[in-house]
């Protein structure tokens, strides 16, 4: 049996990410998520992350809203506060940070410049860290309690 404990992030995580930056539309940020088939986007500029943005964020703060997509900014909409992981850090490492901060992808960053992204479901791939995603995925995906 293979003890895969000393994986690094850097082994598992997609190296050449899609992002976009905070001057463009959200409407350009639907276009890629579409075209790559994600559901999220680093929101980089000059390399450094600034923010995040999900096609939830459009949907709730752009969609509902009845803002127009092709005229709000991304840096509008996006999350401001990123959680990151570094290229060095463990897998499980990485599992506790996305269990502690809620989060599914984690990009990963080295000298304040964007190296790459691990999601939730590369981790649950990785033999070693199965447990740890799991243990990271029941507690993202707990459902909010509504609010009365």
């Amino acid at each position: 049996m293979t003890n895969n404990s000393g994986n690094k992030v850097q082994d598992i995580m997609t190296k050449n990410v899609a992002t976009i930056s905070p001057n463009q539309t959200v409407q350009e940020a639907a276009q890629i998520m579409s075209q790559k088939n994600i559901g999220a986007l680093p929101v980089v500029e000059n390399g450094q992350v600034k923010g995040m943005i999900t096609d939830r964020d459009i949907t709730l703060r752009v969609s509902s809203q009845g803002k127009d997509p092709s005229t709000v900014k991304v840096a509008e909409v996006m999350t401001n506060q990123v959680v990151t992981g570094t290229p060095s850090m463990s897998v499980q490492e990485a599992a506790n940070v996305m269990a502690q901060h809620q989060v599914r992808r984690l990009p990963i960053v080295e000298n304040n410049q964007l190296q790459g992204i691990v999601a939730l479901g590369d981790i649950a791939t990785n033999s070693a860290s199965n447990e740890a995603a799991e243990q990271a995925l029941t507690n993202i995906s707990e459902p909010s309690q509504p609010q009365g």
